[in-house]
């Protein structure tokens, strides 16, 4: 009796100790950087296998777009629009220096506290459909489709599209993603916005200063 009664005393000590130190470990563990979330949160998206689905084809209407799109990136021979208050650089250059993005693929992202922006491409030669690339730019971990794949035109490319919701960062919880041929290379844009319209809206007005030639 006397042996049991000192191996529990033992045990809750062992057992005390152990929440002590776990208590101190996560009073002092570091603080999670924001900017590391939304790096790590680009990073994930890895490519997907190509799926096709059928969709419906109804053009998504112009909405006001509470931002100045006047900015203009044009790299890799192409060129496409964005938001003057952020700019876009090259993720793969900054996560591999020795294998940066190039004209047959890449990556670039833009973000800010209020808006993030990938655009990817890749070589699609001979392809007819560029629907694959939403699984692509998509990461299955905190990306969901919140609504229908639609189809529209913009600057006379067809343009795939649907509305999405997002978990990480959190304070970005909607978005969109957007896929297009051109050039004989498919290209994938995907946001995460604070309203669930802005997206759709920030597409439409990117695109119109899209081209895939020099």
């Amino acid at each position: 009796m006397k042996y049991e009664t000192l191996r529990s005393l033992r045990s809750l000590r062992v057992t005390c100790i152990s929440v002590a130190l776990f208590t101190l470990f996560v009073s002092c563990a570091p603080k999670p950087n924001p900017d590391q979330q939304i790096q790590l949160a680009v990073a994930q998206t890895v490519a997907a296998m190509p799926t096709t689905a059928p969709y419906p084809t109804p053009r998504i209407p112009p909405t006001a777009t509470p931002m100045n799109l006047s900015g203009m990136f044009c790299e890799y021979q192409f060129c496409i629009g964005h938001p003057v208050s952020i700019s876009f650089f090259d993720l793969d250059a900054q996560r591999n220096p020795q294998a940066p993005s190039s004209i047959s693929q890449g990556m670039l992202v833009a973000y800010s506290p209020s808006l993030l922006i990938q655009v990817i491409w890749q070589d699609a030669t001979g392809a007819n459909d560029a629907s694959f690339m939403l699984n692509t730019i998509m990461d299955t971990k905190v990306d969901a489709r919140s609504g229908d794949l639609k189809a529209f035109q913009a600057s006379g490319l067809n343009v795939d599209y649907v509305a999405i919701t997002t978990s990480v960062p959190a304070s970005l919880p909607y978005g969109g993603a957007g896929a297009w041929l051109c050039g004989g290379r498919a290209f994938g844009w995907k946001a995460y916005t604070p309203q669930a319209e802005l997206a759709a809206s920030l597409l439409n007005e990117a695109l119109q200063k899209f081209r895939c030639s020099p």
